[in-house]
C-alpha cells in the first residue's frame, strides 16, 4: 500500500491546512480555549468555524448537511487539526454515532431538525446506553418507556453518559416490552435533555474531571415523533450506533498512533540522568510500544482503505480499539516513570493534559465503546471462531431472567 498522498489527496491537504491557518484566531487551540466548563462556547465556535470550511461531517451525505468526501479526506483533517495544535470536536459523539443514527433509521423531520445543528455544534448530543446493570451486557437494560396515547412516558437511568452535563439531546434506547426476549422489545428515541424530568449528575473521576455522568429520567414525556426506527426494533437502531462508535473509537478518519514521535522526545530529553540499567530497561520498553503504535497506525490504514473502496472494514474497529487502549496506558505509564516529580508538570502527546491526569483517565477509555473483555470475546468468537461462552438467559423473556427482576 502506498501511503503518500495521491494529487487529490494532497490539494485536499493543503486546503484544509490553509484554512487552519487563515481562522486560526475562531478555533480551539491546547492551552488557549479547551473544551471545559467556561469554554464550551469557544469551542462551538472552532466546531462551527470547521464546519462552515466544509471539514466537519466530511464523509456525510450532502443532502445532510455533509461534504459527500471520502474516509481519507476526513482523516487527513483530523491530522493537519493534530498538526496544528487544535483540540478535537465538541460534538464527535454526535457526529460520529448519535448522527449516522439518525440518518440511517430517523424521520425526514428529524433529520431536517436535527442534522445541519448536530455538524455546527449548535446543538450537542451524547448517547444514553449503558446503566448501572447494563453495561458490557447492554440488552440488559431496565429503562421503561410506556406508550400513553402519542406520547411515551420514560423511568429509569443510565451511567457512564459522556459529555451528559452539557448534552442539548441525546439517542436514548429503552425497553418498551419485558415479555419479549432481551434483544428484542427495545426502543430507542430522541430525547431533549433539558425536558422536565431529565437529571444529570457529573461523576468525578480520580483524575478530577468529570467528563461522564449518571442520568435519571422520571415520568420523562417523548412525543412518539421521537422515535428512532420501529417500535420493540432499538436493538437493531443501537446496531448501528454501536457500529458507529467502534469506527470512531478504533481509528477510522484518525491516524492512530501518530502521537509516538512526541514521547520520543520525552525519551530523548530524560534518559540521560538515569543509570545505564535503567536506560537500557527504557529503551526496550519504549522500543515494544513504538512497534504496537505502528502497528495500530497502520491497522487503522487498513480501515481507511476498506472504507476508501467502498467494503466495510472486517475486525479492524475492535482490534484497533483494544490495541488503542493498551497501547496508550503503556505509554503514559512509561512516561511517568521515566520523568518522577517532573510528570506532574510535563504534557502529554496532544498538550492538553499532564501525564498522571492521562494516566488516571485512560482506564474509562478501556471502557468506552466495549470493555477490553468484551473486544476479546468479539476476536475470539467472530474472527478466530471459537465457541461463544454460554448464556444463561438464551430462549426466555427478559422479565424472566435475572436482570429482568426474576427471584
Amino acid at each position: 500500500m502506498n501511503f503518500d498522498d495521491t494529487p487529490e489527496e494532497a490539494t485536499w491537504r493543503e486546503h484544509v491546512r490553509a484554512y487552519i491557518g487563515e481562522h486560526r484566531d475562531q478555533l480551539a487551540i491546547f492551552g488557549a480555549g479547551g473544551r471545559r466548563g467556561e469554554d464550551l462556547a469557544i469551542a462551538r465556535m472552532s466546531q462551527a468555524t470547521l464546519y462552515d470550511g466544509g471539514f466537519v461531517g466530511v464523509t456525510w451525505p450532502r443532502e445532510y448537511g455533509g461534504q459527500g468526501g471520502t474516509p481519507m479526506q476526513e482523516s487527513i483533517v483530523y491530522q493537519e487539526m493534530s498538526r496544528a495544535g487544535v483540540s478535537q470536536l465538541i460534538g464527535l459523539i454526535g457526529i460520529g454515532m448519535c448522527g449516522p443514527t439518525v440518518i440511517a433509521h430517523g424521520s425526514d423531520d428529524q433529520k431536517r431538525r436535527y442534522l445541519t445543528r448536530l455538524l455546527r455544534a449548535d446543538d450537542i448530543w451524547c448517547q444514553l446506553f449503558s446503566e448501572p446493570a447494563a453495561g458490557s451486557d447492554l440488552a440488559g437494560l431496565r429503562t421503561r418507556a410506556v406508550r400513553d396515547g402519542d406520547d411515551w412516558r420514560i423511568n429509569g437511568q443510565k451511567v457512564w453518559t459522556t459529555q451528559a452535563h452539557m448534552a442539548d439531546y441525546g439517542i436514548l434506547l429503552t425497553r418498551t416490552d419485558p415479555e419479549q426476549p432481551k434483544h428484542r422489545g427495545l426502543t430507542m428515541f430522541v430525547v431533549d435533555m433539558h425536558a422536565p424530568g431529565v437529571t444529570v449528575r457529573p461523576l468525578r473521576q480520580m483524575s478530577g474531571h468529570a467528563d461522564f455522568n449518571e442520568v435519571f429520567f422520571d415520568d420523562v414525556v417523548i412525543p412518539d415523533s421521537e422515535r428512532l426506527g420501529p417500535v420493540d426494533g432499538g436493538w437493531t437502531v443501537a446496531l448501528t450506533t454501536l457500529m458507529s462508535e467502534r469506527l470512531s473509537i478504533g481509528g477510522a478518519g484518525t491516524d492512530v498512533g501518530a502521537g509516538i514521535d512526541s514521547v520520543l522526545e520525552h525519551v530523548r530529553k530524560h534518559i540521560g540522568a538515569l543509570s545505564e540499567d535503567r536506560q537500557a530497561l527504557v529503551r526496550q520498553e519504549f522500543g515494544r510500544q513504538y512497534v504496537a503504535s505502528m502497528a495500530i497506525r497502520y491497522t487503522g490504514y487498513r480501515q481507511l482503505s476498506a472504507l476508501s473502496q467502498g467494503r466495510m472494514p472486517g475486525p479492524e474497529a475492535s482490534a484497533g480499539k483494544l490495541a488503542g487502549t493498551e497501547a496508550a496506558r503503556a505509554v503514559a505509564d512509561l512516561c511517568v516513570r521515566l520523568l518522577g516529580g517532573d510528570a506532574v508538570y510535563a504534557s502529554d502527546l496532544d498538550g492538553s493534559r499532564t501525564w498522571p491526569d492521562l494516566q488516571a483517565t485512560l482506564p474509562g477509555l478501556a471502557i468506552a465503546g466495549g470493555t477490553d473483555q468484551i473486544l476479546r470475546n468479539i476476536l475470539g468468537e467472530r474472527v478466530l471462531g471459537l465457541p461463544a461462552e454460554p448464556r444463561a438467559d438464551k430462549g426466555i423473556t427478559f422479565n424472566q431472567s435475572i436482570a429482568g427482576g426474576r427471584s
